[in-house]
């Protein structure tokens, strides 16, 4: 085979794997059927705080796509390790902006009932509602951790989960 079949070849195998690669931008959003029958529409991370700890970061959707939507974020850490007191506030900083995110974690029977308080669930609607943007957000919880870093791959995937079925 000559030099340049080779080259040619080479350069077509790179394009076939670079086209049919998915980017790391890419929403990976995941839908089953509660045990109601009702859709849910998740976003599952891991992520580390400063501090080095992990967190299981789960942004969800429960029901039909839309505006009117309702938007969870559940922050979840290893049980026994850390315990979340209800109810204390999500702060949530882009830049300048800032939000407290509402706990509503006693409104999920589930969790209210659930001893070991290594979870926590907040109103994650007017975050989305105001972002415009997929720009990094830094999250803190009074008393279990200073900064949560949340790259904008992530951020995308909150924002993707309003319209997502």
């Amino acid at each position: 085979m000559s030099r340049v079949w080779r080259v040619v070849l080479s350069l077509a195998v790179v394009l076939l794997v670079g086209l049919g690669a998915p980017s790391a931008a890419q929403a990976q959003l995941h839908t089953h059927l509660d045990e109601n029958g009702t859709e849910v529409v998740r976003s599952l991370e891991s992520l580390r705080d400063l501090d080095y700890q992990s967190w299981q970061v789960v942004a969800y959707r429960t029901g039909a796509p839309g505006p009117d939507a309702a938007l969870t974020l559940r922050i979840v850490g290893y049980p026994g390790k850390v315990r979340l007191d209800h109810p204390t506030p999500l702060q949530v900083a882009a830049g300048r902006r800032h939000w407290d995110l509402a706990d509503i974690t006693t409104a999920n029977p589930k969790l209210a009932s659930d001893s070991r308080d290594a979870a926590a669930e907040f109103d994650l609607k007017p975050l989305i509602a105001e972002l415009r943007k997929d720009r990094p957000l830094r999250l803190a919880l009074n008393g279990v951790f200073v900064e949560l870093p949340v790259p904008p791959f992530v951020v995308a995937e909150w924002r993707s989960l309003v319209q997502a079925s």
